[in-house]
């Protein structure tokens, strides 16, 4: 089965959706908490990373609740369609915490609510990215939705990393913390309200098709489905190196806020946030659309091209740090340079990491003779969810370590760090990136063995099979 071209663009505008409110809850829960609200940047993440520990848990289970559900709508539309629903209504209550909230109340508030959001997101998130290697058997239209799904995901993203903040000031009338605190509320509002039209378009536009594949996953038990989940070795050696790359880049994302807010700074540091995102969004979605089909077409092989990116990657962490450290923080041609390079990369880096994920399926298929789409990809969702917990309290406490004084002010006049925490802020922004970015190389390099002509054997394998039964 493959999608149509309506199904095709119904899956692209889930994606915008879906990675707009991804994006705002993991770019601005740090600065919202901690910032606004003036919960320690350390608790905040704390409480994000013990909600990652218990999303080790719920995905696998969500993963095998997918994997067994049976409807006249299809196996993943419900999930997608009820969790965006919740997950909306969550979203709103993350970032619209009600007046007079404070003390430990706020802080059990918070612990709850993100908890509940990372629940929602699950189920829908899983669901939602194992259409793809349940719609065809492929590895070519593999590919290309990964591509249409990534890149549409990308856009989300940009419209938030783009466009949030400013719109925030904007909304909420003034760059004060009390109108911070109302235009977030608002934002969110927006998000949430865009992501629940675009997920009921995707619900109605695609129709599942079942298939035997399904049928075999159905009739597994629970047991079967988690050894076939630790006992694809390829699908965890992916898992691991997404854990190193998506951290890496949410180290950055979240830290990019004080960073333009305390070392660029000046009463309009949010347009300078702006256009450095700008860039970078608009680099990364260009990189999924032109350069890495572009790679492709002249026969650049997928993990050549994964190699390359992490290379640039690299570089581009590197070129900032440099330019920091040389009195270049303030130049913006410099600094968007260099961060087309970390976008760039990143772009094509998540196409790839998708593809890899989907191949994995085929690769347990054959080692097990069970297709475990839900299973792998809710591995994926907990793993980027992992990451993000991951990069948030490393931010947290390395923000409470280099000594950043909040922003008590009510009338928007920003608070003059110390030369070491600025220093310290620049580091935490590049070098924890870069150690993350040279582990996943040597992860990869050791221990991928799902090449190009490894995956199109594996798919012709499977195909032989199924002609043989």
């Amino acid at each position: 089965m493959k999608f149509s071209k309506k199904q095709t663009a119904a899956y692209g505008l889930g994606a915008v959706g879906k990675d707009m409110v991804y994006a705002l809850s993991s770019a601005y829960v740090m600065y919202y908490y901690n910032q606004i609200l003036g919960i320690s940047a350390g608790f905040v993440g704390l409480i994000l990373m013990a909600a990652r520990v218990f999303d080790a848990v719920n995905d696998p289970f969500m993963g095998i609740v997918v994997a067994k559900t049976h409807t006249k709508w299809g196996k993943f539309r419900p999930w997608i369609l009820s969790g965006s629903i919740l997950n909306a209504f969550v979203l709103y209550a993350l970032f619209a915490v009600p007046n007079g909230m404070e003390g430990t109340g706020l802080r059990v508030y918070f612990a709850v609510i993100y908890i509940l959001w990372g629940v929602t997101y699950t189920m829908m998130d899983i669901p939602f990215w194992s259409l793809i290697p349940a719609v065809t058997s492929e590895p070519k239209d593999r590919e290309s939705l990964s591509v249409v799904g990534r890149t549409c995901a990308g856009v989300g993203n940009a419209l938030i990393t783009v466009f949030a903040m400013r719109s925030v000031q904007l909304i909420g009338g003034g760059i004060d913390r009390t109108s911070e605190r109302s235009g977030f509320a608002w934002v969110a509002l927006i998000v949430a309200i865009v992501f629940v039209i675009a997920e009921v378009i995707l619900f109605l536009s695609i129709r599942e098709q079942p298939s035997a594949e399904e049928k075999q996953t159905e009739a597994a038990s629970i047991g079967d489905m988690f050894r076939a989940l630790f006992s694809n070795d390829q699908a965890m050696v992916v898992v691991l190196t997404i854990v190193l790359i998506n951290t890496a880049l949410y180290i950055t994302s979240n830290l990019l806020i004080y960073f333009f807010k305390y070392d660029v700074g000046g009463a309009d540091w949010a347009s300078s946030h702006m256009l450095f995102n700008m860039v970078g969004g608009a680099s990364q979605i260009l990189s999924m659309m032109l350069l890495y089909p572009l790679l492709r077409k002249v026969k650049m092989k997928n993990e050549s091209i994964f190699k390359l990116c992490l290379i640039m990657e690299i570089l581009g962490y590197a070129l900032i740090l440099i330019a920091c450290f040389t009195g270049l923080a303030n130049n913006m041609l410099v600094i968007c340079g260099a961060g087309m390079l970390v976008f760039v990369a990143n772009g094509i880096l998540t196409v790839l990491t998708t593809v890899f994920l989907s191949a994995t399926v085929d690769y347990g298929e054959l080692k097990s003779g069970k297709r475990e789409e839900s299973v792998i990809f809710s591995m994926q969702t907990f793993v980027v969810k992992l990451a993000s917990g991951l990069a948030v309290f490393l931010c947290g406490i390395g923000l409470d370590l280099i000594g950043l004084v909040g922003d008590d002010s009510t009338d928007g006049t920003i608070v003059a760090q110390s030369a070491s925490t600025i220093n310290g802020l620049r580091l935490l922004m590049t070098v924890l990136p870069i150690i993350g970015l040279f582990a996943a190389m040597i992860l990869f390099r050791k221990k991928f063995l799902l090449t190009d002509e490894k995956i199109v054997s594996m798919s012709a394998e499977l195909s032989a099979r199924k002609g043989d039964a």
